[in-house]
This record gives structure tokens, sequence and C-alpha cells, in this order.
């Protein structure tokens, strides 16, 4: 068990920002899952820059890596450009 002050503080903001990373990353796999699901070429045009923007921030704050973020991105773009 950690005994300074510093330290406590650490282990409390860590837990914090543990369970907005785990928030976040889930909404995010969620929009994706939907918007692979979608059928209809102009719902998913519509959807695509929300799920972009959630991808793009969890890249941002580090949560994914941005090697990753970019190819899930591309795979996605590249799916809904198929579509139609």
């Amino acid at each position: 068990m950690a005994h300074h002050k510093s330290s406590l503080k650490r282990i409390r903001q860590d837990a914090k920002r543990r369970l907005s990373n785990r928030y976040y990353k889930k909404t995010a796999r969620t929009a994706i899952k939907r918007l692979r699901s979608l059928q209809d070429v102009e719902d998913a045009k519509g959807f695509l820059p929300k799920v972009i923007s959630m991808i793009d921030r969890l890249a941002k704050r580090g949560t994914w890596h941005k090697n990753k973020a970019s190819n899930l991105k591309s795979r996605l773009m590249k799916r809904v450009a198929a579509m139609g």
C-alpha cells in the first residue's frame, strides 16, 4: 500500500481515469459495431462522421494508439464507400 499523499492521490486519479476510459472505449466500440451492421447507405454516411469523431477523441487522449485509430477509420470509410 502506498504511504505518500501524492501516491494515494495518483491511485484515486487513475481509478477515475480508468472508469472514464472504459466508458468512452466501450461507447466507441458499440458505435463501430452499429456502423458495421447498418445496411442503408444514407444512414451509414450520416453516422460515419460521429464514429470517426469518437475514434479521433480516443486517439487524441492516448486511450487508443494513433495507428489503431487510423486503421479503424480507414477500414470504416472503405466499408461505407463500398456500400454505395
